[in-house]
């Protein structure tokens, strides 16, 4: 795996370049943080937008978040809603599950991202919340793809575009994105489903 990396600011983009025919086919997003810091909570929510040839979500079921936890053909499956980070083992606390041999051929791509829940109501935002972080793996081999340290990297943040799977043919490639929105899931429903807002 080759890859490369640009950083500017709160923005960085890393191509994943997989020299086999295909790449992975089966991926998880894993998002993970720490409960409560000096007794105020914190909600982090993965979601997925599955979107067409126009950049916009093909359809309203297939944006993949806490209210809809299966896209229609099942290739993008939530774990379930955590709203308080409180896993036992300091790993993963919600996960997107991917099968891109599912994927309705009219979705072009699929964009990972992570929001806080009631960020502006709580006055919230990642430099505030203790070791969160979202990662992307290999399902089958477990290899980490990429992962991007949510309170280092968006210290003021309220939303992530973590990366995106992209068709090519026949062929899934993964590019991470790093990048940071202040408007939370509001923003990001503006940008990929604006004609169903």
């Amino acid at each position: 795996i080759e890859e490369t990396i640009e950083t500017n600011g709160t923005k960085k983009e890393e191509t994943i370049v997989v020299p086999e025919s295909k790449g992975p086919e089966r991926l998880g997003v894993g998002l993970g943080w720490d409960p409560e810091d000096n007794g105020q909570p914190f909600d982090l929510d993965a979601s997925a937008f599955m979107l067409g040839a126009d950049g916009q979500l093909v359809d309203e079921p297939f944006f993949v978040f806490y209210n809809n936890p299966a896209s229609p053909e099942g290739a993008v499956m939530s774990s379930g809603d955590d709203r308080t980070g409180d896993s036992s083992d300091g790993g993963d606390d919600e996960t997107l599950f991917v099968d891109v041999t599912l994927v309705d051929p009219r979705v072009q791509q699929i964009v990972f991202a992570v929001t806080i829940h009631e960020a502006e109501e709580r006055g919230q935002n990642f430099g505030q919340v203790r070791n969160s972080f979202i990662r992307v793996y290999d399902l089958d081999t477990l290899e980490e793809i990429a992962r991007f340290n949510l309170g280092e990297d968006f210290t003021s943040e309220t939303g992530v575009q973590a990366g995106r799977l992209y068709r090519d043919g026949s062929t899934w490639h993964f590019e991470a994105l790093g990048l940071g929105v202040k408007g939370g899931l509001e923003e990001l429903l503006g940008i990929y489903a604006a004609k169903f807002c």
